[in-house]
């Protein structure tokens, strides 16, 4: 069962989806990072607010006796907004590189079509004028 496993972790399709995965998970840190650290600042230049900090308040909260606000509810859509520009900024870069892979790759060439050899009557003459002789 070792055996099994060890080649099944080695074959190259796995290796090549372990390197992607790694490397996906690299490039949305640096998405994330853009996203956060200059998308967002510029959006929320535009709408005069932290386009992060966007979010609708649910419920009220009370003062406890330190005098912290606890209980409050919020809807924060802001980081949702920013997730999803992650995701499409993500997705957009992804489609980008599938489409160069695959303009990279050869176009494939049709086979060259097979010498055009005698008909079958023709092998049956043929083969009858051989029997004949």
């Amino acid at each position: 069962m070792l055996k099994e496993f060890k080649e099944f972790a080695m074959k190259g399709n796995l290796v090549d989806i372990a390197v992607g995965f790694v490397m996906g998970a690299a490039f949305k840190e640096v998405v994330t990072s853009f996203t956060g650290g200059i998308v967002s600042p510029l959006i929320g230049l535009l709408f005069d607010t932290d386009f992060k900090a966007l979010k609708y308040k649910l419920k009220d909260g009370t003062l406890n006796n330190a005098g912290e606000m606890v209980g409050e509810v919020f809807l924060e859509y802001g980081t949702f907004l920013t997730n999803v520009l992650d995701f499409i900024i993500v997705a957009f870069v992804m489609f980008l590189l599938v489409k160069g892979i695959n303009n990279m790759k050869k176009k494939e060439e049709p086979a060259p079509e097979a010498p055009a050899g005698p008909t079958q009557e023709e092998l049956l003459m043929e083969i009858r004028d051989a029997l004949k002789k």
